[in-house]
């Protein structure tokens, strides 16, 4: 593998733990594993490793850029990356509301109707 990959493989682990990477690994088959190579490489070994802004930045941008174009599937697991990342509650109530009023009322309910779930469910097993 290349740098990138082994750069990207290790960013994407830090922000969306070992849990969650291990289990896309050990899903990735044949056929999808140019996929995992890509966006291992470009969107973790070159975006999310860059230190241009901060990875607390980047997981505000990345929230409300998926709620904004309608991709709620991945939300969930940026709510909870952002833990890792150094974004809060409030920050990414801050990105929603962008979203709301740059993208759409509807969009945006749906990304903090996501987020909220996510962050019951966190209370509820922290107990």
């Amino acid at each position: 593998m290349s740098e990138r990959h082994d750069r990207g493989m290790q960013v994407r682990r830090e922000v969306l733990g070992n849990r969650h990477v291990d289990r896309a690994q050990s899903a990735m088959t044949k056929d999808d594993k140019p996929f995992q190579d890509l966006i291992t490489e470009a969107a973790w070994g070159t975006v999310w490793a860059s230190d241009a802004i901060s990875r607390r930045e980047r997981s505000m941008l990345t929230l409300a850029l998926l709620a904004a174009t309608g991709n709620f599937e991945e939300i969930e697991m940026h709510v909870r990356a952002a833990q890792r990342t150094g974004a809060s509650k409030r920050d990414i109530m801050e990105a929603f509301q962008h979203v709301a009023i740059y993208a759409g009322v509807p969009k945006a309910n749906h990304a903090i109707k996501i987020a909220k779930r996510v962050w019951q469910e966190q209370e509820t097993t922290d107990r």
